[in-house]
């Protein structure tokens, strides 16, 4: 009988890739999705998988309809990638961040703990959480934690209520402390994606600029893709840890979109980029870069996307979508 595993934020970037890594191994997948009049499976439909995912009806900030879904499924892994992922908002749309991102959790493993405490919990975290607490400019598991934003701070609570059910009631729950992960299906409001959107539509004529906000900001930035079979592996262990996962290399917002522009021929970008001030954030986090080296030795996992063919795959991916349009 195939393992029943449930994903939350299905619809996301991650979601559709894990659901494809697990798919390929054999596993029954549920997708949780919120009551939407009209959902949109576009990311799963680019994995060509929507008809492989069955999907269950709930809610991060509704702990009666987790609840249920728990006391239903009794899946053996739960992969809570639900969130108000998007940094900039979090300071307009605090609230609602730290309702799904930090009470979520809470209510996730409250329901796996009720209904079904056999079930394997893992909890996406983030590299934001560490904002300011550097280590020489490098994060491993052992780094401070000094968030700069509202999505990180509710990103702590969610990690340590993580580890407080896995002390407290000896459930198996697993941090995947993420740094920063892109893909051809990378929401249009992240950095990643306007940059490689934005230069696709200066190629095809569509657009004459690009407006940026701060082009030194330094992130440690892998393909999705190889991020979500770190996910899976932690899953598969003898008990419940917390692994940082990266490349241990880091680029400049700067490199990004020197690489972007480079994959369609144009070396003068800088005539095409506008600093805009509206786009800097609040408080700032200036340098991340991993340390995976427990990630590396205990899960066995190895990025297998170079940054430049993660700018490439993506700068294609949208010269396609526009070319298509």
């Amino acid at each position: 009988m195939a393992k029943k595993a449930l994903i939350t934020g299905i619809l996301g970037q991650d979601g559709p890739y894990l659901a494809k890594h697990l798919l390929e191994n054999g596993y029954k997948v549920y997708g949780l999705i919120r009551r939407y009049s009209n959902p949109t499976f576009d990311n799963l439909d680019f994995l060509k998988i929507t008809k492989e995912v069955e999907y269950v009806q709930g809610d991060m900030a509704d702990e009666a309809s987790l609840y249920s879904i728990m006391k239903m499924l009794q899946p053996a892994e739960v992969y809570n990638l639900a969130a108000q992922s998007f940094v900039g908002a979090s300071w307009e749309q605090a609230k609602i961040t730290t309702e799904i991102n930090a009470l979520g959790v809470l209510f996730m493993l409250n329901a796996i703990k009720f209904f079904s405490p056999a079930t394997k919990f893992y909890q996406a975290s983030t590299s934001e959480m560490f904002g300011l607490g550097n280590d020489n400019g490098i994060q491993d598991e052992q780094t401070n934690f000094h968030p700069r934003s509202p999505y990180g701070v509710s990103k702590v609570y969610a990690y340590w209520m993580t580890v407080n059910f896995r002390e407290s009631y000896n459930m198996f729950t697993a941090n995947g402390i993420l740094f920063n992960h892109e893909s051809p299906i990378r929401g249009i409001q992240f950095v990643t994606r306007k940059i490689t959107d934005g230069v696709a539509r200066i190629k095809l004529g569509l657009a004459k600029d690009l407006r940026l906000g701060n082009l030194k900001s330094r992130r440690d930035w892998g393909f999705a893709g190889d991020y979500v079979e770190a996910m899976h592996l932690m899953l598969q262990q003898d008990k419940g840890d917390d692994y940082v996962v990266g490349t241990g290399q880091n680029h400049s917002v700067e490199e990004f979109v020197e690489l972007a522009f480079a994959e369609v021929g144009i070396k003068d970008w800088q005539k095409y980029v506008i600093a805009d001030p509206r786009f800097i954030r609040p408080a700032e986090v200036p340098d991340l870069k991993a340390d995976p080296s427990k990630a590396k030795k205990i899960l066995g996992w190895q990025p297998k996307t170079s940054f430049k063919e993660l700018v490439s795959m993506m700068v294609k991916a949208d010269l396609l979508r526009l070319s298509q349009k």
